[in-house]
C-alpha cells in the first residue's frame, strides 16, 4: 500500500525540514489528490530509485505541485514561488520540504541550497517554465538547467494534463489528472554558460516533446 511504502526512504530532505516532515506532507499529498482528483501516474519506474534527480514539469495550475509532490515514489523537494510561502500555507510548504524561489530577484541562497541536497543524493523538482501557463513548455528559464549541470545529475521529464478546468467548462467533480513520466536524460555537466544553456535547451526540447506525447495520448483515449 503506498500510504505505507512512499519509496525514497534513504532521500536526503531540505536543511529546513528532515524526514517525517517530508513523508507526512507526502501523505497529505495523497489524501489530497484521492479528495480532488482522479490522479493516474504512468511510468513511476523510470525515475531512479536513489541518487540526485532533477525532476522538471510542466505547469498549468496551482495544484500541480501537490499532485506530483503525493505520487511521485521520491521525496522531491520542489521550489516554488515565494509569495506562495506565506501564512499557514507556507509554513506548511516549508515544513514538507519545499524551496521558496524569489522570481526576478538574485536569490541564490534556495538554490545553493537545493544543489547541495541534489549532490548529496537528493531529488529536486521544478517548473522550468517559471509560472503557469498552457504547459505546452514553449519556453524556459535556466534555473533547472543550472542545477542539473552544476549537479551532475539525470533529468526526469514529468508531463501532467487535467489540473487545469478547460476554458468555458463548468466545474468538474474529481476530474481525471493523467501525469506521464518520461525518459531520464543526462546534460553537459559544469557550471558555465554554456554547459547551462546546453541544459536548458535540452530540458526545454524534452519535456515539450513529453507534453505532446501526453496530449495525443489524452486523445487518443478520448
Amino acid at each position: 500500500m503506498r500510504w505505507r511504502h512512499l519509496g525514497g526512504t534513504a532521500d536526503p530532505t531540505p536543511p529546513h525540514t528532515g524526514p517525517k516532515g517530508m513523508d507526512r506532507g507526502r501523505r497529505i499529498g495523497i489524501v489530497v489528490n484521492l479528495l480532488t482528483y482522479r490522479v493516474v501516474l504512468h511510468h513511476a519506474e523510470r525515475i531512479p530509485t536513489s541518487g540526485p534527480v532533477v525532476v522538471v514539469a510542466n505547469h498549468q495550475h496551482l495544484m500541480d505541485g501537490a499532485v506530483l509532490f503525493g505520487c511521485l515514489p521520491r521525496r522531491v523537494s520542489f521550489l516554488v514561488k515565494a509569495e506562495a510561502v506565506k501564512g499557514p500555507l507556507g509554513w506548511l510548504l516549508t515544513n514538507v520540504g519545499q524551496y521558496a524561489i524569489v522570481r526576478g530577484a538574485p536569490d541564490r541562497e534556495p538554490l545553493l541550497q537545493a544543489l547541495a541536497q541534489l549532490k548529496a543524493g537528493g531529488a529536486i523538482g521544478i517548473f522550468p517554465e517559471g509560472a503557469r501557463g498552457n504547459g505546452n513548455v514553449d519556453s524556459v528559464f535556466a534555473g533547472a538547467g543550472w542545477l542539473a549541470a552544476r549537479g551532475g545529475a539525470p533529468v526526469v521529464p514529468v508531463a501532467i494534463r487535467g489540473t487545469a478546468r478547460p476554458a468555458g467548462r463548468r466545474r468538474r467533480f474529481r476530474p481525471a489528472v493523467t501525469a506521464l513520466v518520461g525518459q531520464p536524460f543526462t546534460v553537459p555537466v559544469g557550471g558555465g554558460r554554456k554547459p547551462v544553456a546546453e541544459a536548458t535547451e535540452a530540458i526545454r526540447v524534452n519535456l515539450a516533446a513529453l507534453v505532446q506525447e501526453l496530449d495525443a495520448d489524452v486523445v487518443r483515449m478520448r
